[in-house]
């Protein structure tokens, strides 16, 4: 209670300096007397500064009231549990990646099996699929020439079942065994009108982020911050959102909106507005209960994230949101923050021409002095920086956050304009999560970032030139923000350029039980890790393992068995590593199971003992080692 009441005072800091800086700013600093040009951009300068602060207030007083919004999980008697179809959508995935889904689908628990109806919606109507379908013991609903994307395939599928409940899942997102234990009950008190129960999307695999910038062992997964953080907070205000898998919805709610909306390209976001206008809850939680793929190319990656912000957009611009009197004035304005999000990009881009601008050109942006910009803007610079280290429980931290906004910037300002003023894109585009060996961008993605780099050095070395004793004090400001906007740009190239990756499964670590068959011995062990591929091995005792022996392992988890036929292609004195083959098809589900059906091993916060600074300088000695040993 100390630590939150701690928290809470700094929060109120923070929004009472930010609010004194922001009017000082607005009606003291604007440089009218420099023409209409330095006062317009001077104004777009104020403008970003605001929409930050207010997205930031926001989910500050989100974190301050979250905890009189925790829904506890109700216990629910057995027989109370209604039946629930779960809705596996696809369009053009593999027969291969869904095969994993569908699998972990058929070991969902529950009281009574039976009231589990498991149907793959399949948005192409395609003969292996069907197929795959039957083999695994699941319904099939293909749908041939649907004009509506994902919302037409689920529409369909509601059409043809009758559940109360239904859960859905994106044809990568493998949910684990608990995932209906932990989601149904909450729709299940009379004194709660729940129409939505939303859990994290988490990723197995390392996303570009932390692949591409060799961060995989400091940084958790980018969408963990909105998922595990921002969704949560929205609970507040009932604004939580539906992010399109690993949801389970009431049907009598959606049959009240009239079903999944069609006239957007992100018809998840937009099906919990409306049931939020409908006077029904959309409640995000916060415990991982399924994980998916992240996307695997940079191409893939900007595609998706314009999807988002046309979507969010479009969806906002549909139902009126910030204006709407069916929202509570807490809602409205997470509605407002939603949209003013996808304009920080270009408020990102503000920021890094700003001291350029001036450094550069003399184009001044801000009338003030030095002592003045100190006063009023050191102490909630200072506050805002402490602030957000309470606000985001170590997963994302400010500077991580510009870094993000940096990298995406150049590929998202046009089409969040355009979507603005009306210039639409309706076609829904699936996101490309094929896996890859190699994860290279096209140079062409290199050239915004490489032009700003080469602006910032030159704004750098001018504005410094000729400069000693209090002038250099004088522009210390100037120069730190060109420093800092500098090591931001130095990451989205090291970002685009990519790295190569020399595996296609993800190995995730799992220590279970093992017993090991050569040479007629046997051998108790642990896994170390495991993949669909291959399993690292650790025993008490020396095993004379030698590269290229085949022998047998099993894997003994709580709920699965699986025997696998092996090869070793490591050993080593501290573990033996292996490419496995399962015996059988039971195996095989059972062996995938056991890789999927827990909590990931990549990174949940960010490691505290490394420094934005220290990862720059990994990433350069780790691409400069390879190009020297080349």
């Amino acid at each position: 209670m100390g630590d939150e009441r701690k928290r809470n005072r700094w929060f109120t800091a923070s929004i009472l300096s930010s609010s004194v800086y922001l009017i000082w700013r607005i009606f003291f600093t604007i440089p009218w007397s420099e023409g209409i040009l330095q006062a317009a951009a001077g104004i777009a300068l104020v403008l970003a500064e605001t929409v930050t602060t207010l997205g930031m207030a926001e989910l500050m007083i989100g974190r301050m009231k979250s905890s009189a919004h925790e829904i506890p999980l109700p216990d629910v008697p057995p027989e109370r549990f209604p039946d629930v179809d779960v809705f596996i959508a696809t369009h053009n995935e593999s027969a291969e990646l869904l095969y994993k889904t569908i699998n972990a689908c058929t070991f969902l628990e529950y009281p009574d099996k039976e009231k589990v109806h498991i149907y793959v919606c399949d948005d192409g109507d395609r003969k292996e699929i069907r197929e795959l379908a039957g083999h695994l013991g699941v319904g099939y609903l293909g749908l041939s020439e649907n004009r509506h994307a994902k919302s037409g395939n689920y529409n369909n599928a509601l059409a043809h079942t009758a559940s109360p409940l239904i859960a859905t899942f994106d044809a990568d997102m493998i949910p684990r065994r608990e995932f209906l234990i932990k989601t149904v009950p909450y729709f299940l008190t009379r004194d709660i009108r729940m129409g939505l129960v939303q859990t994290p999307q988490s990723f197995y695999n390392q996303d570009l982020f932390q692949f591409n910038l060799f961060s995989e062992k400091g940084i958790p997964n980018e969408q963990d911050f909105f998922s595990r953080e921002v969704n949560v907070l929205r609970n507040a205000a009932n604004a939580a959102a539906y992010t399109g898998s690993n949801t389970v919805i009431l049907r009598a709610a959606l049959e009240e909106i009239g079903g999944f909306p069609y006239d957007t390209v992100t018809e998840d976001f937009e099906t919990s507005l409306r049931l939020q206008k409908a006077g029904y809850i959309t409640y995000a939680s916060s415990e991982v209960l399924a994980a998916g793929l992240s996307t695997t190319t940079v191409e893939s990656m900007i595609g998706q994230r314009v999807r988002w912000a046309r979507g969010v957009i479009q969806s906002i611009q549909n139902t009126g949101a910030v204006f709407s009197r069916e929202l509570s004035p807490a809602a409205r304005l997470s509605y407002l923050n939603a949209y003013l999000y996808w304009w920080s990009f270009l408020c990102r881009m503000i920021f890094i021409l700003a001291p350029i601008l001036f450094a550069l050109f003399g184009f001044r942006l801000v009338e003030c002095g030095f002592w003045e910009l100190l006063l009023f803007w050191l102490p909630s610079h200072l506050i805002y920086r402490v602030s957000m280290e309470y606000l985001s429980t170590n997963i994302r931290n400010v500077r991580w956050s510009q870094i993000i906004d940096t990298i995406l910037a150049p590929y998202l300002i046009v089409p969040v304009f355009l979507e603005s003023i009306g210039i639409h894109r309706k076609k829904f585009r699936v996101t490309d999560k094929k896996k890859r060996k190699v994860r290279t961008a096209s140079s062409r993605y290199l050239i915004p970032h490489g032009v700003l780099i080469l602006l910032t050095v030159a704004a750098i070395l001018h504005f410094a030139r000729g400069k000693y004793g209090m002038a250099l004090v004088y522009s210390s400001v100037i120069l730190f923000w060109l420093s800092y906007n500098l090591t931001g740009l130095l990451y989205a190239v090291f970002f685009m350029l990519g790295r190569e990756s020399r595996r296609i499964s993800d190995r995730i670590g799992a220590e279970e039980e093992a017993e090991v068959w050569f040479r007629g011995e046997r051998h108790s062990g642990k896994t170390v890790d495991v993949s669909e591929a291959g399993i690292a091995l650790r025993f008490p005792e020396p095993v004379s393992l030698s590269k290229g022996d085949r022998f047998r392992v099993l894997v003994t988890t709580r709920y699965y068995r699986a025997s696998l036929k092996a090869e070793c292609v490591y050993s080593g004195e501290e573990h033996s590593a292996a490419v496995v083959t399962p015996e059988t098809e039971e195996d095989r589900r059972n062996w995938l199971q056991i890789i999927h059906d827990r909590e990931h091993s990549l990174p949940r916060e960010i490691d505290p003992w490394m420094t934005i600074y220290d990862e720059l300088r990994r990433n350069i000695e780790l691409r400069w080692g390879k190009r020297r040993e080349m």
